[in-house]
Order: structure tokens, then C-alpha cells, then sequence
């Protein structure tokens, strides 16, 4: 491989994280509870009955973050907004000292030299809100656009890279259909409607940025190539479902202006019609999108898969993660290439990309050696050389994630940090992946993609 591919100017080099997973502190200084507080405290919803309620602590270390990610010579920060700390009813009066914190994690980065990049929405609906029927309830886009202009009226010109939402699919699947995720609801008939009140929010704080902002706004998605397992016509038709649920779900009607038949399929009596107002405001003009990619998905028919009859295939000599994700880098260039012909010419950035492997709780001798991590984010970095080549306008790349942290209902057991955390006394330990990271940055690609190992 040449020593000489190298990454386009300017290219946008940083870590990403969600508010709930690093934080802490979730509901102090006046901040409300959310959603993944009442799930987390509730027994049984996480492994080991793990909670946010400490994290990485971000909310009292987060210069000594902001110090560490300028010594990886890290160019940017994707953060999330903890909605439930700036409005602790999700909506009514603001709480200072939450608008604040976010305040001061700008300036931080800011001195620092690195770009902040600011994500609306990353799973923590407030609780309150959910009283009130949370993603089910049509006024939803309302609050979320009020949020957001409370928002970008604190940090727009410091932020000029706004998402709306991070993962919708992930929201809805896992928090409405399958209950796995906050609020933990099992409905097939509420997923839909989840997924549609997400979007008519993410159109309405798109609305609102036109008439507050000055910079650029878009979303989050996280996509998974479908590839079939045979050319069976079953698996192609399952191959079909898959994608439209997890694809096309969201970025059809953005795009679009329309949801994948495949959706009335899969859902059947509990498909909704939604008005033509509703995918106009869906519809509002993004600026650039963020694509989060993890893995790919190998699809075949099965009848008892709920609901979308449809199964992964685990692949013989794959490596895969702790997460049981296989590990494809063609799956990213190959979904870069689809965004484009699909979609057009948007501008994309990485917003998510990286691996959980083993790493011990502690760090011996003060390094961490993680050479699995090291390999992945190698061999997917040139994944994205190989669709900037061809033509996609890549931006910028987040490698997820700065910190170990809590991974949702998996709580503490999995690690996708390139910075190793010792969640007993918060050390922070950068891992071989940082350093190697960090090379990459300096060389803006180069020669650390091409050496061996």
C-alpha cells in the first residue's frame, strides 16, 4: 500500500462521545432525570445494574478531556446535549448552571484549538417528557425545536457543526420495538410512530436553525450494509426489508420525501399514513450528513425473526468484536458509495466509527495495548480513503470513542474507548489505538495507514 495516500486538506480529525455515557452527574446542579436514568436505575435493565450516575465524570474533568484530546493533537469533539440538564421538564424554564456546563465545554475545546461539534439528541429524552408520551406524542417536535433554538442561541458561532439527532433507528428499535434500550417499551405498533415523531423533530429543529443559525445543520445515522447470504429469492427479499428498516427508514424521507415500501410490509396493520404536511417539514434541506458504521450484516430469510423475518449469518473466518460485530471495512466504503449514488453529493462526516476488544480494567506500567483496535481503525480509515478516491465528499472522521464508557444496557463490560479508563479512580490512560490515532493526524493519513501490524 502507498505511504503517499493521504487524507484531503482540512480534513476534520476528532473523538465522539453522548452525554449519558461520559458525563455523570446526570442529575445535579438543577438538571432533570431522563429517560436512561429511570432505565438504568430500574433492576435488571443493565448488565450489572450499571448507571450513569458517575461515567467518566466529564462533567467535573472535562478540561482535563479537552487537554488530553490536544495532546492527541485532535482537531474536534463530538459531544452530546444532555436535554434534561438545560430543561429539566424538557421544556419551560432553563436551568442556568446546565447552560453553563456547555458553555464552558465550548470555551474549553475552543482554547484548546479543537472544533466543537454539538449532537441535540443522543438517547436522553427528560423523563418528564416521557410522562407526556415521549416519542409517541405529535407535539414532541414542538418541545424539540424550542430545545433547540434554546441551544443554538447559547452556542452557535462557537458551534458551527450542529446533528439533530444521533441514531434514530437505534432509538426506535431498541427503545419501542424491542424494549432492550429507554424507555423499554415492546410495540410494534409504537415503533412507527416513534420513528415519525423523531423525524418531524429532527425537520422542525431544522426549521428553527434557518431562522437562529449561521452555520451548518444535519443528522446522525447509523448505517449497516445488508449483503445477501444466497441468491435465493427469500434472501433477497429479506435482504430488501433489512435495508429499508435499518437504511432507508430515515434518510428516504429526508431525502426523498417518502418511506420505503418495505416498511408497510414489515409492519403491516400497525403502518401509519402520515399527512403531506409531515414529510414536508421532514424534508427541510440538511447540510451535511453524519454516518456512523460499525459493521456489516450478512441477511438471510427466517420466518421466526420478528418482524422483519429476516437473520444475520455469522461468517466463518471473520473476526468480530466484543459486540459480536464482524469486522468489514469494505462495508464502509461500500455504504459511503451507496449514500452518494442514493442520496447526491452530500457532505458526510464519520461520526461514529471504532471497536470493543478486550482491555483490562486497569493499565499496567501505564499503557494499554490494544493492537485488535489499532488493526480496525487501520483498516477502516483506509476504507474511507478508498470512497474519498471514488468521489465521496468526506469531511471529517470521529473515532469512537474518546473514553471507555458506559455502553448503554451493557453497562461498563464493553470498551470503545482510544483512551483507556480506570472507573474506580477515573484515570485516564491513552491506548496504543490513541497514539497510532494520533500519528494518522499528524501525517493527515500517510504513512501510518501503509506500515504493517
Amino acid at each position: 500500500m502507498s505511504a503517499n495516500r493521504q487524507f484531503p486538506e482540512g480534513f476534520l480529525w476528532g473523538a465522539a462521545t453522548a452525554a449519558y455515557q461520559v458525563e455523570g452527574s446526570s442529575t445535579a446542579d438543577g438538571a432533570g432525570m431522563s429517560i436512561w436514568d429511570r432505565f438504568a436505575h430500574t433492576p435488571g435493565m443493565t448488565l450489572n445494574g450499571d448507571t450513569g450516575d458517575v461515567a467518566c465524570d466529564q462533567y467535573r474533568r472535562y478540561r482535563e478531556d479537552a487537554a488530553l484530546m490536544a495532546d492527541l493533537g485532535l482537531k474536534a469533539y463530538r459531544f452530546s446535549i444532555s436535554w434534561s440538564r438545560v430543561l429539566p421538564q424538557g421544556k419551560g424554564a432553563s436551568n442556568p448552571a446546565g447552560l453553563d456546563y456547555y458553555d464552558r465545554l465550548a470555551d474549553a475545546l475552543l482554547e484548546k484549538g479543537i472544533e466543537p461539534l454539538a449532537t441535540l439528541y443522543h438517547w436522553d429524552l427528560p423523563a418528564a417528557l416521557d410522562d407526556r408520551g415521549g416519542w409517541l406524542n405529535p407535539d414532541i417536535a414542538d418541545w424539540f425545536a424550542d430545545y433547540a433554538q434554546l441551544m443554538y442561541r447559547k452556542l452557535d458561532g462557537r458551534v458551527k457543526t450542529w446533528a439533530t439527532l444521533n441514531e434514530p433507528w437505534v432509538v426506535t428499535d431498541g427503545g419501542y420495538l424491542h424494549g432492550a434500550l429507554a424507555p423499554g417499551h415492546r410495540s410494534r405498533f409504537e415503533a412507527p410512530i416513534a420513528s415519525h415523531q423523531l423525524l418531524r423533530a429532527h425537520g422542525a429543529a431544522v426549521k428553527a436553525y434557518r431562522a437562529e443559525g449561521q452555520h451548518r445543520i444535519g443528522i446522525v445515522v447509523n448505517l449497516e450494509p445488508k449483503y445477501p447470504a444466497s441468491p435465493a429469492p427469500a434472501d433477497l427479499a429479506a435482504v430488501k426489508r433489512a435495508d429499508a428498516y435499518m437504511n432507508r427508514q430515515y434518510l428516504d424521507p429526508i431525502f426523498k420525501g417518502s418511506y420505503p415500501p418495505e416498511l408497510k410490509e414489515i409492519f403491516g396493520e400497525a403502518w401509519p399514513e402520515w399527512p403531506a404536511e409531515d414529510y414536508a417539514l421532514i424534508a427541510q434541506p440538511i447540510d451535511w450528513l453524519g454516518v456512523n458504521y460499525y459493521t456489516r450484516n450478512v441477511t438471510r430469510h427466517d420466518e421466526t425473526k420478528w418482524p422483519l423475518k429476516a437473520a444475520a449469518v455469522r461468517q466463518d473466518q471473520a473476526a468480530y468484536t466484543e459486540t459480536g460485530w464482524e469486522v468489514f471495512p469494505q462495508g464502509l466504503t461500500d455504504t459511503l458509495l451507496w449514500v452518494k449514488q442514493r442520496y447526491g453529493d452530500l457532505p458526510i462526516t464519520i461520526t461514529e466509527n471504532g471497536a470493543a476488544f478486550y482491555d483490562p480494567p486497569t493499565a499496567e506500567g501505564g499503557r494499554v495495548q490494544d493492537p485488535l483496535r489499532v488493526g480496525y481503525l487501520k483498516s477502516h480509515l483506509n476504507a474511507v480513503l478508498d470512497a474519498i478516491e471514488k468521489g465521496v465528499k468526506v469531511e471529517g472522521y470521529m473515532v469512537w470513542s474518546l473514553l471507555d464508557n458506559l455502553e448503554w444496557s451493557l453497562g461498563y463490560s464493553k470498551r470503545f474507548g482510544i483512551v483507556h479508563v480506570n472507573f474506580k479512580t477515573q484515570e485516564r490512560t491513552p491506548k496504543d489505538s490513541a497514539r497510532f490515532y494520533a500519528e494518522v493526524i499528524a501525517a493527515n493519513g500517510g504513512a501510518p495507514l501503509a506500515k504493517g501490524g
